[in-house]
């Protein structure tokens, strides 16, 4: 299977007044870079890392990382015009992919485990969705068979993934993440989250 990723990093982080969550770090890295490496480590295809609001200083982060770097100017529209920015440049590149996986970068413990994971899970159920659970909620990661590929070129303005994977719930597979729920949007959720790591430490 060839495997196209799509790492959706364009955002102005407005809920955290302004400093670029991309650049927070984790484990001594910064989310951007630990997330791109992630999607690497895969080694099943190309990655695409959308880009929008802090561009200059984000794409050092990626520096000497075999990744396509596509600007999303319309990235306050909200996250669908980043999804269908990084849908075309991948597609528009590589008509030969299988399937599409799809990262935030304000989830920082997703892992390469987790991501193997996923796709083993295709493999096994042959489902043309799969995507990860926290909570009531189901969404990002998230592997969309390439079907799914012009569905995801209607979203429009703030409707994202979930909405289609909603639509789609009888051909998903969900795999269980809790740590999804850590999602990196406020600046308390930051402070809480770097208590926890000193914390386990």
């Amino acid at each position: 299977m060839k495997l196209g990723t799509i790492i959706l990093a364009a955002g102005d982080s407005s809920r955290m007044g302004g400093e670029p969550k991309q650049l927070l770090t984790y484990k001594g890295q910064s989310l951007i870079r630990r997330t791109t490496e992630s999607a690497l480590a895969l080694q099943d295809g190309p990655v695409v890392v959308v880009l929008g609001a802090h561009r200059a200083r984000i794409v050092p982060e990626l520096t000497g990382l075999p990744v396509t770097i596509i600007d999303n100017p319309s990235w306050s529209t909200g996250q669908a015009s980043s999804l269908k920015t990084g849908l075309a440049a991948l597609y528009l590149t590589h008509k030969d992919i299988d399937a599409v996986l799809v990262l935030h970068i304000d989830q920082p413990l997703v892992s390469l485990g987790l991501l193997l994971h996923m796709l083993e899970v295709r493999k096994d159920e042959g489902k043309g969705i799969v995507a990860c659970r926290y909570g009531t909620q189901v969404g990002v990661p998230a592997l969309f068979d390439r079907d799914y590929i012009d569905e995801l070129l209607q979203l429009a303005g703030d409707k994202g993934l979930q909405w289609v994977i909603v639509r789609h719930r009888d051909d998903c597979s969900e795999v269980p993440f809790e740590a999804g729920a850590i999602d990196l949007n406020f600046k308390r959720d930051v402070e809480q989250f770097q208590q926890a790591q000193m914390q386990a430490q």
